[in-house]
């Protein structure tokens, strides 16, 4: 990936990058942190923990792009009291002077370069209730150290018709064989074809509302006792 990339802001006032190679963005253009949010946070974690209260929810991220999600959920840990341990895989790092040009326009706390200055492949404790270990690795070659060991998978990469490998069957497999039972993974996408490779990969698929500006989003489940 050689784009050089552009400091873009969205429609909620916080900024994004752009790759004119790609001609793509890591967030929404009608707004980075709204679309996280709603994505990952209310549909992804509050949705696991309102599911089962569990002492430590383990989260598994693809793409750690601009490090916006890790930043969301170390604030939510930190203001629900709730252990989450957040592993993120990221083959392409942004340049840190790249970021360092993205800090004046994100709405988040200090924690934002914090992030972005641990080192990878190092577990590190960004506060007293989350843990953040950022993997420098291609996920198509990636190996799972554990079996069944997520509850939530972030579905982050770039969009299926820029980065097509990303949303394969042989990836879904990868990620449904790491999650728990009952284990959730979300996504902004909702393309047929990923519903298609989520199901044939053994999730049970739901299509639900997307954030501002996208009209769905999917939210997949490994089957439990109970399916959503």
């Amino acid at each position: 990936m050689s784009s050089i990339g552009i400091i873009k802001e969205t429609g909620d006032g916080s900024a994004t990058i752009y790759l004119p190679d790609l001609d793509e963005t890591y967030h929404s253009i009608h707004g980075a942190l709204q679309e996280s949010n709603h994505v990952f946070i209310k549909e992804g974690l509050d949705f696991v923990l309102a599911e089962s209260k569990q002492e430590l929810i383990r989260v598994f991220e693809v793409g750690f792009g601009t490090g916006l999600n890790a930043v969301l959920f170390s604030e939510m840990a930190h203001i629900l009291q709730q252990k989450i341990y957040f592993e993120s895989i990221e083959k392409y790092p942004i340049d840190i002077n790249l970021i360092n040009q993205l800090k004046p326009f994100q709405k988040v706390d200090s924690n934002f370069s914090f992030v972005h200055e641990i080192a990878w492949e190092e577990k590190k404790s960004i506060n007293s209730y989350f843990d953040l270990k950022k993997i420098k690795a291609d996920l198509l070659e990636y190996n799972f150290s554990n079996e069944a060991y997520f509850d939530l998978i972030l579905m982050d990469a770039f969009a299926p018709d820029k980065q097509a490998e990303m949303w394969s069957l042989e990836i879904f497999s990868k990620l449904f064989q790491s999650l728990k039972p009952g284990g959730i993974l979300v996504t902004y996408s909702a393309k047929g074809d990923v519903k298609r490779a989520m199901r044939e990969s053994g999730f049970v698929v739901k299509r639900i509302d997307g954030p501002p500006g996208k009209k769905h989003m999917l939210r997949a489940q490994k089957p439990n006792n109970e399916t959503i």
